[in-house]
């Protein structure tokens, strides 16, 4: 009885000091967006269009385990391709993902890790809102890889899938919609961080 006393006491001990090793940072995260729109009208193409985000981020690290929480609030700008026009409408948005990250290191100066979570998207401004009636927010799904280079730099690449609506048709003259409303954007994300 005494050992297993011990050895949940040394348990305790440990996991009560793994918050005081935490390591918490700031930096700055960008990179580049590939969106495909999924839309349920001939209104729309599905072709891949390209945008960009930035932004602060924050990390939260328990090195021992190797688990964290990443956070970051980007301004999003990306592409949404009208049939029958060269023009590409921009989608502007506030991004703010929070993934669970889990990293090994492989040395001092290479790491990499895996990451998963929400994210929320906020509407700013859209060039396509006389079309139709966009969402305030946007949830979808993240799940990256990435590597951490010299403790300080990370570059990874995500995929982003859309989990709720972006926006709805906005019903013509006769109070009809052209289709049934269905618009959601999925992502390929490649991202640098830097943190301090």
């Amino acid at each position: 009885m005494k050992k297993i006393l011990s050895t949940l006491l040394v348990a305790v001990c440990l996991f009560m000091a793994m918050p005081a090793q935490a390591q918490f940072h700031f930096g700055l995260k960008g990179g580049l967006d590939v969106s495909k729109v999924q839309f349920s009208s001939d209104l729309f193409k599905g072709d891949n269009a390209t945008g960009f985000f930035i932004g602060p981020m924050a990390e939260f690290t328990l090195p021992v385990v190797g688990l964290g929480i990443d956070a970051a609030a980007l301004y999003s700008q990306s592409g949404l391709k009208i049939k029958g026009s060269e023009d590409t409408e921009k989608l502007k948005s506030i991004e703010v993902p929070v993934n669970l990250k889990w990293s090994v290191g492989l040395g001092s100066a290479l790491g990499v890790y895996l990451a998963a979570g929400p994210q929320f998207g906020f509407n700013i401004d859209n060039g396509f809102d006389k079309l139709m009636d966009t969402k305030t927010c946007a949830v979808s799904v993240n799940v990256g890889v990435g590597v951490k280079l010299l403790s300080h730099l990370q570059i990874g690449v995500n995929y982003n899938i859309g989990a709720s609506k972006l926006a709805e048709l906005v019903p013509d003259e006769v109070g009809e919609y052209i289709s049934a409303p269905n618009l959601r954007k999925n992502s390929w994300q490649v991202s640098a961080a830097y943190l301090f």
